[in-house]
């Protein structure tokens, strides 16, 4: 098995896609303390890509971290997304722009992004595996991998035509460990077998794992204090061929918790290990949708549906039986369910797969 990447200070990673947000921009005043105090502290990786935040997130990082602390100081991962180019030669093109965009001569880290059954064919038709070896070759990369939203079968077959992958981004928690849709504990299998270490997304699962019901909550209030979000990190990271966790951090009070049990890693004791157990048990009993509110969906909206927002609530209708009042803030600036027009956008770009028009049909019988 290859070793985790030893540039790689600490076991927790700042992912990029969730900066906190002032006036509908990026709280760059925030952004900045953020990032000054998880450099203080030791921690170093930071992850991003072209399209996060609508083509904010490069350029807050640009503000708050590349033109404040020395290269050496931090690794920045960026990813080549499958909807920046549609040839090989536009591949290079893009790269360029996500450098300028950063303030950076090189990426430490280079993903082919959210690689799925779907997606795989146009990296192959552009060679973009081959393209991105050529780059790094020339100095603008450093490492060359794959982030992976499918079945664990799938990545073996992508693993076997690119060996010189690097390493793999996974989303990785104690909920999708053994699910048969994510098959987490699969997908880190082949990681293992083929030497690729692992990159964690979605250790919280968009937020689930840390805005528990009231009895799974309970359970991890009965242990040492910490918070919901701390066993979930701390489980992704207790693997031995996981590199780095990335915590999708919103605030300075998140980053802070973060921090506290990062700094001084440990792994989950055994008790800690059967308790998430018992939460996995509960949250499969609720029928929820597992929606990251990654926000991929958002986009390309024809009727600007706030998608994420509005499963949110269906699933605080299966949880509590009233989501109303949470209803009519979700489409107060945007498309209700029913709006829908099963145009299917949203479901190609789903790193989850879900059922979107099936679930906004559902959303719309039960909220309005």
């Amino acid at each position: 098995m290859a070793l985790p990447f030893p540039e790689i200070k600490k076991k927790l990673g700042f992912g990029c896609m969730r900066f906190p947000m002032k006036d509908g921009e990026v709280d760059l005043e925030q952004v900045c303390r953020m990032t000054d105090l998880f450099i203080e502290r030791g921690f170093n990786y930071f992850d991003t890509a072209h399209g996060y935040i609508g083509g904010r997130s490069e350029k807050a990082l640009k503000h708050c971290l590349t033109s404040r602390h020395p290269r050496e100081s931090y690794l920045l991962a960026d990813k080549l997304s499958e909807g920046y180019f549609k040839t090989q030669k536009d591949i290079s093109v893009v790269l360029d722009e996500q450098l300028e965009i950063c303030g950076v001569d090189y990426f430490d880290f280079y993903l082919m992004h959210a690689q799925n059954r779907n997606n795989y064919k146009h990296y192959q038709e552009c060679n973009a595996y081959e393209t991105s070896l050529e780059l790094k070759a020339k100095g603008k990369l450093r490492h060359v991998g794959l982030s992976f939203h499918d079945k664990a079968a799938f990545l073996d077959q992508i693993l076997t035509d690119h060996p010189q992958m690097e390493f793999v981004q996974l989303q990785f928690n104690y909920l999708d460990y053994e699910d048969d849709g994510v098959e987490g504990r699969k997908c880190y299998e082949v990681c293992c077998k083929h030497g690729k270490p692992v990159v964690v997304m979605e250790p919280v699962k968009g937020g689930r794992l840390v805005n528990l019901t009231k009895a799974a909550k309970s359970l991890l209030e009965d242990l040492d204090n910490g918070s919901c979000a701390s066993y979930a990190i701390r489980f992704a990271a207790g693997f031995e061929n996981v590199a780095v966790v990335l915590s999708g951090m919103s605030n300075m009070a998140q980053m802070e918790d973060n921090l506290s049990y990062m700094e001084n890693f440990k792994p989950l004791n055994d008790k800690e290990q059967e308790t998430v157990k018992k939460v996995c048990a509960i949250l499969r009993s609720q029928n929820q949708v597992p929606c990251t509110a990654c926000k991929y969906c958002v986009d390309g909206c024809p009727k600007k549906i706030q998608i994420p927002d509005v499963l949110a609530c269906l699933n605080l209708r299966r949880q509590l039986k009233y989501a109303g009042d949470k209803y009519r803030e979700a489409t107060a600036n945007g498309g209700k369910a029913s709006d829908c027009i099963k145009c299917g956008k949203c479901e190609k770009v789903c790193p989850q797969h879900l059922p979107i028009r099936e679930l906004l049909a559902e959303t719309a019988v039960e909220l309005e």
